[in-house]
């Protein structure tokens, strides 16, 4: 039994690129972009000497930059998820990163495989472009949850702060300095565009935009309304909060409930490919015989094609709205 080396090899050089990317971004910023550190990222910015409106403008020049990139032919498919992960690097360099990127992956495949040149050529792009789609996607995700689970929290500590007799602006603070990364820069951000004359609720519908998150529509409208018509704020998001973790239960029990058929569907999905792989491994010449004939692409595209509309299905089925 001869086993092939080659989707081994194929499969270590994306893994190299998903570690490649990871490196070069904590390289460049260092551990303050990480989102599981007890001090946000706009208090180390600014306990390491950075005057307030210069970490403001910084950081809100990483907020923007992905927004204001969307016309870039081809970015336009990678901002959104950049723009909601908060990618510290610029449009420019995460490009660059992608280039950079492409071509260890090109070096890694001419020095491991003994492919073609176009063929190395067109999975190093793969890799390169798939990698960097595939972290930023995967920070977006992460970032995304991280506030979702924080935000009730930050409600009710605006709750408590407003009852003890806080204003609403030091309500916002006092969420800036004690909640973490993601949501404690981000409402560190109100804070000090507040101090300089924004309204409140603008910036939190501004947030809301820029995360595309339900539950954040909901803090800004009610804020918003407040201080329209009055009334009292604390009662109003406390209401709020229960709101939010109510939701958050019921997102969490539609998991749990759907987690079998999902998995299921993901088993049924990925079975063939996986089987396809195995064969690939213990006997590489097991096609041989019928891969010459007419009918063996036209037959392989139709698979393809069932196996894809299975998976878009399947997805389908396990997919609850609440």
């Amino acid at each position: 039994m001869i086993i092939s080396p080659t989707p081994i090899i194929y499969g270590l050089i994306f893994v190299a690129v998903l570690l490649l990317v990871e490196g070069i971004y904590l390289l460049a910023f260092g551990k303050s972009i990480s989102l599981n550190k007890r001090v946000n990222r706009r208090l180390e910015l600014m306990e390491k000497g950075g005057r307030r409106e210069q970490v403001l403008e910084q950081l809100r020049k990483e907020m923007n930059q992905h927004r204001e990139a969307r016309g870039i032919p081809l970015y336009s498919l990678l901002a959104e998820r950049a723009q909601k992960a908060n990618i510290a690097f610029s449009p420019t360099a995460l490009m660059g990163v992608m280039v950079l990127v492409i071509a260890m992956a090109y070096l890694g495949l001419t020095m491991a495989t003994s492919a073609t040149a176009p063929v190395r050529a067109a999975l190093a792009v793969l890799m390169g472009v798939g990698g960097v789609f595939f972290w930023v996607s995967s920070k977006a995700k992460k970032r995304l949850a991280l506030i979702e689970e924080q935000l009730p929290d930050a409600i009710e500590l605006m709750v408590r702060s407003l009852r003890v007799g806080h204003p609403f602006s030091s309500a916002i603070q006092i969420v800036a300095k004690e909640v973490p990364d993601p949501l404690g820069t981000e409402f560190g951000l109100i804070s000090d565009e507040a101090a300089y004359g924004r309204d409140v609720s603008e910036c939190l519908r501004d947030l809301a935009e820029r995360m595309d998150m339900q539950d954040l529509r909901f803090l800004a409208v009610a804020v918003s309304i407040q201080s329209q018509s009055g009334g009292n704020l604390a009662e109003i998001l406390e209401g709020l909060a229960k709101v939010i973790r109510a939701r958050f239960r019921l997102f969490r029990r539609v998991k749990a409930i759907t987690a079998e058929a999902k998995w299921s569907g993901k088993f049924l999905s990925g079975f063939p490919l996986g089987v396809l792989a195995i064969i690939q491994l213990t006997k590489p010449e097991y096609y041989d015989t019928v891969k010459d004939s007419s009918g063996f692409i036209p037959a392989a595209i139709v698979v393809f094609a069932l196996l894809g509309a299975n998976m878009l299905f399947m997805r389908a089925m396990t997919n609850i709205k609440v």
